[in-house]
């Protein structure tokens, strides 16, 4: 399953305070096809089908594709001193 690193709890956490609406919720992660890649947005909850996971009380919902291509994949983040959130995949060792 997904891990996150501190770093992208933390970041995660602070994206979806940006949003009012979703203020309990997280980050969706949706398989978007192999030529698109992944596609992140913020919501309020998890969609039915939606695998959770969760650091540090912050959430990312996985749609099923996402959950299958990011199985045994590390969720890290980078973020610049303007705010911006630069996210990144690694193998899990």
């Amino acid at each position: 399953m997904l891990v996150m690193t501190e770093t992208a709890a933390e970041a995660v956490k602070s994206i979806v305070a940006r949003v009012p609406q979703a203020a309990d919720g997280g980050v969706r992660i949706r398989d978007a096809g192999s030529d698109a890649g992944f596609e992140l947005s913020v919501a309020a909850a998890p969609e039915a089908e939606d695998t959770v996971v969760t650091t540090s009380g912050a959430h990312v919902y996985l749609d099923a594709a996402a959950h299958a291509a990011l199985d045994e994949r590390v969720l890290d983040a980078e973020v610049a001193e303007d705010g911006s959130v630069r996210f990144a995949l690694a193998d899990q060792a």
